[in-house]
């Protein structure tokens, strides 16, 4: 009886093998050209340096005063125009 178990749990583990790297061993349905990254048009690559001046306007000015290098004061007079940058920015990108 407990050969019989032993038997049994080794196919089993096989077979658990054998299905969880059933996707790892055949063949890709993409061709190699298919999986490439092609390279952005100058409208993709104007959104793009949208979408960073967007994400980069208050991001610098954020970290600055929660680590302690910009005061209060500081921070409220800076952060009006950055607002308006980063405003500015999301109009572009939904225009």
């Amino acid at each position: 009886m407990t050969t019989f178990a032993l038997v049994l749990g080794a196919l089993l583990a096989v077979a658990c093998v054998v299905f969880v790297s059933r996707p790892f061993l055949r063949e890709p349905a993409l061709a190699a050209d298919a999986d490439r990254l092609h390279e952005p048009d100058a409208a993709e690559r104007r959104r793009l340096s949208l979408a960073e001046e967007r994400d980069r306007a208050l991001a610098a000015l954020e970290f600055d005063h929660r680590t302690g290098k910009v005061s209060d004061e500081d921070y409220r007079v800076l952060v009006g125009p950055l607002r308006r940058q980063a405003a500015e920015a999301l109009r572009a990108l939904d225009g």
